[in-house]
């Protein structure tokens, strides 16, 4: 399964006492395939920064880059679907790009994209995607 997380689900998937955590260790087990892009690594860094140590930014995003389950998108068609937010598009058009199954996000403005019937986009909130790696 190839997924897109929001930055808003990373940052709380890493706290060892998170009810998230079990994301973070299914990612690590290399239960399903991250598919990111530049823009969505550099948001990665300027969030993990702000609530994060150095140290554990830079780990995270080098365990995120060296993993064999990750995968770079580079999107060369913007599709500008959220207009509420359109720093989100980032993630929309790399799932498109990298053909991703879910977005998992918890920001209410990718509930826009219920509405859009082309392209196909799933989006599913954090605790869906918790029960999905469960079974």
């Amino acid at each position: 399964m190839r997924i897109v997380l929001d930055t808003n689900c990373l940052l709380v998937a890493l706290p060892k006492k998170s009810p998230y955590r079990c994301l973070w260790e299914a990612f690590r087990q290399r239960r399903f395939t991250l598919c990111y892009s530049t823009e969505m690594l550099q948001e990665y860094e300027e969030l993990l920064l702000r609530f994060y140590s150095p140290e554990i930014t830079f780990d995270t995003l080098e365990m995120l880059l060296k993993s064999p389950n990750i995968i770079q998108s580079i999107p060369y068609y913007k599709w500008n679907l959220i207009y509420a937010d359109p720093d989100d598009n980032k993630f929309v058009d790399c799932a498109l790009n990298s053909g991703a199954d879910y977005i998992v996000t918890n920001d209410k403005h990718f509930k826009t994209l219920k509405s859009v019937p082309f392209p196909p986009i799933r989006v599913i909130d954090i605790d869906t995607f918790k029960e999905m790696l469960k079974n």
